[in-house]
């Protein structure tokens, strides 16, 4: 497991001041000397990932042609169909699933209607790519996406540097059949799915082009693990802080505020 450019997240302020020829010396060096040190500790971390090759081949070998999307793969099983030059955009269909962990068991109905679609659109030339995001296995590519659970992703893909666009549509986890996803298909998405765009775009978002997505997604993740108790402990002794902070300042012959209904003496 790697933070992928996770040194960038350290580095974000300095783009700006790294922008002038004077600073790009400095700021290269600065880059490197983070990559190693987040890459040495990315290395002692434990990872949450969950990914079986042999399973992932194999479906991908069946009678539906589906790919499993993971933190390693995700780019370039995307843009693996994808040929320089084209100017037709490569469909991609890809469901946001999970398990117990993440959908609360109730994903399982809108999964096997996912997949008997594939099954649909593998003898059909013109049909989409399918793929499968499970969150309970890919905690971190699901908070770099800011990807929901029951979601249908669809991407249009160019070869790079190309924008890409994407689509999104939440599906209903207990009614949502195969008929409707083909029904989809034929009648097009762009009317009933919402463009993702925004901060949070896997390609052309600011974090994806500031090259620190993944990290901001470990990051979620982390936050994702501290109960909600813990955030309060955190306030209280922020704000306790902050009050002792200002009462000592009082004590030393700093400014006090005004009375309540008076005005402030003029300086």
């Amino acid at each position: 497991m790697r933070l992928h450019s996770a040194y960038a997240l350290l580095a974000l302020p300095l783009r700006v001041a790294a922008e002038g020829p004077d600073y790009q010396a400095q700021f290269q060096e600065y880059l490197g000397q983070a990559q190693g040190y987040f890459e040495s500790f990315a290395s002692k971390l434990p990872s949450p990932n969950k990914y079986d090759p042999v399973a992932a081949a194999a479906a991908k070998a069946g009678s539906n042609k589906l790919d499993i999307i993971s933190l390693h793969n995700w780019e370039d099983t995307l843009y693996g169909p994808v040929t320089t030059g084209s100017t037709t955009p490569e469909e991609w269909w890809v469901l946001v699933t999970g398990g117990n962990k993440t959908c609360f068991g109730h994903c399982g109905k809108v999964e096997a209607a996912f997949n008997e679609t594939a099954g649909k659109f593998a003898i059909e030339s013109d049909s989409p790519h399918m793929a499968l995001l499970n969150c309970d296995e890919q905690p971190i590519l699901c908070n770099a996406w800011f990807a929901p659970v029951g979601h249908l992703w669809i991407f249009e893909m160019l070869p790079k540097p190309s924008p890409i666009s994407i689509f999104t549509k939440r599906l209903n986890l207990t009614t949502t059949t195969s008929d409707d996803l083909v029904q989809l298909h034929k009648d097009g998405y762009k009317t009933v799915a919402e463009q993702r765009e925004g901060l949070f775009h896997p390609f052309d978002g600011p974090l994806a082009q500031n090259g620190v997505l993944i990290p901001v997604g470990y990051i979620l993740w982390g936050f994702s693990l501290v109960p909600s108790w813990a955030f309060m402990i955190l306030v209280s002794l922020f704000s306790r802080r902050m009050m002792t902070s200002r009462m000592e300042g009082q004590m030393q012959g700093g400014p006090r505020p005004a009375p309540t209904g008076q005005a402030a003496p003029r300086r």
